[in-house]
Order: C-alpha cells, then sequence, then structure tokens
C-alpha cells in the first residue's frame, strides 16, 4: 500500500471530536502543515495529548488560540497564556500531568498495558480521583493509559516504506507516540528511497506508521 498522501487526504482520517497526539517539545519537532490544516478546516472539538501547549503563534499552540481544543492531557501550559485563559475560563479542560507520568501512560498504552503506578504526585491535586495501592507498605497511583485515534508527528528523514528518522532533540515524543495511536501520520521534512536510512538511525520502525506527508524544514 502507497503510504505517501497529499496533506488533503492525510487531513480526511481526522475529524471532529477525535483526540490526537501531536509530537514534539514546545513545537521543537511538530507538525507544521499538518496544524495548519487542521485549523484552515477547522476541525474541532479535539482532545489533544502533547508535552505542553507550545506558543502563542506556534504549531499546535494555535490550535489553543483557534479555540479547536475541548481537552488537553499536557504536562505544562505556563508559556502559552491563552491555555491558562481558557482553563480558567472553563473553554477547555487541561488535564496537569507531571512530564515523566504522561509519556509512561503514552508507553503503556503503545505496549498494551493497563496503566502505571508512580508515587509522582501523591499527596497533591495529581492523586485526585484516581485509584491508589500499595505494595510492600509504600503507596502509588494507579495512571491509565493515554491512546489516541491519531497520532500527527514530524521525522527529518521518512523513507518510502515508513522508516523514520528524528534530527536530535526534535525526536522527543514522537517515537512513543507513533505506538500509541490507531493511525499515525508522519509528516516528512525530507522523503527518501528505502535503504537510504541506515538501519541503525530508524527510531520508528514503517510498521507503525500508515500515512506520509511532504513537510519541509
Amino acid at each position: 500500500m502507497k503510504k505517501i498522501k497529499s496533506i488533503e487526504e492525510a487531513l480526511s482520517n481526522i475529524k471532529s471530536g477525535m483526540t490526537i497526539m501531536v509530537g514534539g517539545f514546545l513545537g521543537v519537532g511538530s507538525p507544521e502543515l499538518m496544524i495548519d490544516g487542521i485549523i484552515e478546516k477547522n476541525i474541532n472539538n479535539l482532545t489533544l495529548i502533547a508535552n505542553d501547549t507550545s506558543f502563542p503563534g506556534v504549531n499546535y499552540g494555535k490550535l489553543v488560540e483557534h479555540k479547536l481544543l475541548k481537552k488537553v492531557y499536557t504536562s505544562h501550559i505556563g508559556t502559552n497564556p491563552e491555555s491558562g485563559r481558557q482553563m480558567h475560563s472553563g473553554e477547555m479542560e487541561i488535564i496537569l500531568t507531571p512530564q515523566g507520568t504522561l509519556v509512561e501512560q503514552i508507553r503503556a498504552a503503545g505496549a498494551g498495558l493497563g496503566g502505571v503506578i508512580t508515587p509522582t504526585g501523591l499527596g497533591t491535586v495529581v492523586e485526585e480521583g484516581k485509584q491508589i495501592i500499595e505494595i510492600d507498605n509504600k503507596r502509588f497511583i494507579v495512571e491509565k493509559p493515554l491512546k489516541a485515534d491519531v497520532a500527527i508527528l514530524r521525522g527529518a528523514k521518512v523513507d518510502k516504506k515508513g522508516n523514520v528518522y528524528y534530527d536530535l532533540a526534535a525526536r522527543n515524543f514522537n517515537p512513543i507516540m507513533a505506538m500509541a495511536a490507531d493511525l499515525v501520520i508522519v509528516e516528512a521534512d525530507e522523503i527518501v528511497e528505502v535503504g537510504e536510512i541506515n538501519p541503525n538511525d530508524v527510531m520508528t520502525p514503517h510498521v507503525f506508521v500508515d500515512v506520509i506527508v511532504k513537510g519541509g524544514k
């Protein structure tokens, strides 16, 4: 099956009301063209799973500004004042989670686990409403897996089969999210022939990738 699609074809997989994961760390390693397409098509009422809410006017931070999100699972929102404003006004629900816990929840979904247990957040608002278990006289919070309908990622080099190489820190959440969604779309800075990426440099194997779109650097 040919995985390389147009932006328009890729966007047809994303519907209002879906849960999406977007790779990136404050916008670094994030799919610019796909985000702009979501805004242009006014795909709304989305639940976003992302490390942060980026900056105003930057990548998935723009989803906040255009009020396309109903709920966000994230580790911090401090770099985007609009996120805080919408949270306090009740326009958008934000589930704040310690960053290490957030990535483990995503990893748990990809691995088919029932969740993760962690002491992080005990005695704080993080534990409110969650199951607490005791192992060897120590208390842990049970954190459930986080899975998405669609993951939208960005790779520096992607071959025509779907093997992905991420450049330096742009790797961040992308490989973990590639395992935790029903459909995975990768926006590629460069699409290359199969074999042009050294197997040792493949960070997301092609079996996880469903759609490839040509992006830009």
